[in-house]
């Protein structure tokens, strides 16, 4: 932990993150932005004893102002080992509350603390910031359409009596596009299932809050936002719009992979290149990770793909350690690094996305629709491939194809994978058809509208100027 020197005199604001690189990295941005607002942010961060390696150079970046300080760490021997995923980051908080009382108590002896800010899994922290009288304030990390969601369930829990995805109709909320029952996040698609309690009891919770901070912006959602601050609903705190958060391009990384795909880059032509990569956490199958190869290889596109050994039956095999589980080379078909070479690069487990989404050789991306790579690709004009795996990614790639329309979707055959005839003629599509100019059009357009919000007198810093000024207002002088 960087201990507390010149910032002493600051009010503090307390940022508790749930579990996972994508909760880290907006709460990691969120925090840059505060410091610049004159606060002091310090990180109380659950965790089992094994942080991830990408967790922890996250924390490491930070600038020296922001400090972090890991709770005891919590044990997970009593959980059955196929307990789902959403029920590993609820318990993860959970567990950790008493730490968290501690921690509050040292912090607050010496500091005035003028907000907590949670994560979306972390809502019991609540409780103890209501005992210290510290304001608890929400932090959601994906978008408005999701947000929109989870304060609806409640209501629908209480509506319907079997299956969501058995519904009817299309779900319909105010100012999003409509939502396929089968599109429905993961959680909501088994009522029996644990996951789907704990996150109904995380939904039911967020009304607690006295305010949402929200990694999204009226370009990309402005009815979805508005419809929320609509007052139709006095029990939804004010939501307030603070992204898009994501990283700036980093310096290059020690290992030589990251180096060499940014060298590789630096060779191709403006705009040839399709990056490929399903996130820190996505995981695909045998077949398909097959499939992709070939597909790949029939575009005769360049591209550059991040690689993870492929897992049956669990996309998000690689959410808490986005390293691969096995060497994922051993996995490609038979002399497709030969057959590819020159116009393709292929990486293990990760790469400097950020950096690759910026670069000019980058035309192209094929993305698991996690809000993060969404908004990391809208910042730097890239058009994309929707390939969504789990969670609210399915919800995800239909805005973006239907309501954004920045993006092409390869159609999913019956037994669920995409054949590489079928990638390879999204592929052309996006990178060269009549439908990819379009995209790439409209992306142009979203992007410019994101660097109008992050200019000085955009919407996203007068609304978090506005949430700074109520939590400015609560220190003691």
């Amino acid at each position: 932990m960087e201990a507390i020197t010149d910032q002493q005199a600051l009010p503090i604001v307390i940022l508790l993150p749930s579990p996972g690189i994508g909760h880290i990295i907006p709460l990691a941005e969120l925090a840059k932005r505060l410091i610049l607002h004159n606060f002091a942010v310090t990180f109380t961060i659950p965790n089992d004893g094994n942080p991830a390696k990408a967790q922890q150079d996250v924390l490491d970046a930070l600038p020296k102002s922001i400090n972090y300080i890991y709770l005891t760490p919590v044990d997970f021997s009593d959980l059955p080992d196929d307990a789902r995923l959403e029920t590993i980051i609820n318990q993860t908080t959970s567990r950790s509350l008493d730490s968290l009382r501690e921690t509050l108590n040292n912090i607050s002896a010496t500091h005035h603390i003028v907000a907590m800010v949670v994560d979306s899994f972390s809502t019991d922290a609540f409780d103890v910031a209501n005992e210290f009288n510290i304001p608890p304030y929400l932090f959601f990390s994906a978008d408005a359409l999701l947000l929109s969601l989870t304060l609806h369930v409640p209501k629908m829990d209480e509506m319907y009596s079997g299956e969501y995805r058995d519904m009817p109709e299309p779900l319909k909320l105010p100012g999003c596009v409509p939502i396929l029952p089968t599109d429905l996040t993961s959680p909501l698609q088994d009522r029996t299932d644990d996951a789907y309690k704990s996150c109904l009891y995380h939904y039911k919770r967020y009304r607690m809050a006295q305010g949402i901070l929200l990694n999204s912006f009226d370009g990309v959602e402005g009815r979805a936002i508005k419809a929320l601050n609509d007052g139709s609903d006095p029990t939804i705190p004010p939501v307030y719009p603070v992204g898009p958060l994501i990283r700036k391009g980093l310096k290059a990384g020690a290992d030589d992979d990251d180096v060499e795909c940014l060298h590789w880059l630096d060779d191709q032509p403006t705009g040839s290149v399709l990056f490929v990569s399903f996130g820190s956490g996505g995981t695909l199958s045998m077949e398909q990770f097959t499939e992709l190869a070939f597909g790949l290889e029939l575009s005769e596109h360049k591209f550059l793909w991040v690689i993870k050994s492929p897992v049956q039956n669990k996309s998000n095999a690689c959410y808490f350690n986005a390293r691969s589980i096995q060497d994922p080379f051993a996995f490609l078909p038979e002399g497709f690094l030969e057959r590819t070479k020159g116009r393709g690069i292929v990486v293990p487990s990760w790469a400097p996305q950020v950096r690759v989404l910026s670069h000019g050789s980058t035309g192209g991306f094929i993305t698991h629709c996690g809000w993060n790579s969404i908004l990391e690709g809208v910042v730097h004009g890239v058009p994309l491939i929707a390939w969504p795996l789990f969670a609210e990614q399915r919800m995800n790639s239909h805005m973006l194809v239907e309501d954004l329309k920045v993006a092409v979707k390869p159609k999913v055959e019956e037994n669920g994978v995409v054949g590489r005839a079928e990638i390879a003629a999204t592929v052309k599509c996006l990178m060269e058809g009549d439908e990819g100019k379009r995209i790439q059009k409209r992306m142009r357009e979203l992007q410019a509208t994101a660097e109008q919000v992050l200019c000085e007198d955009g919407y996203t810093p007068k609304s978090l100027l506005e949430v700074a000024q109520k939590w400015t207002s609560n220190v003691i002088i």
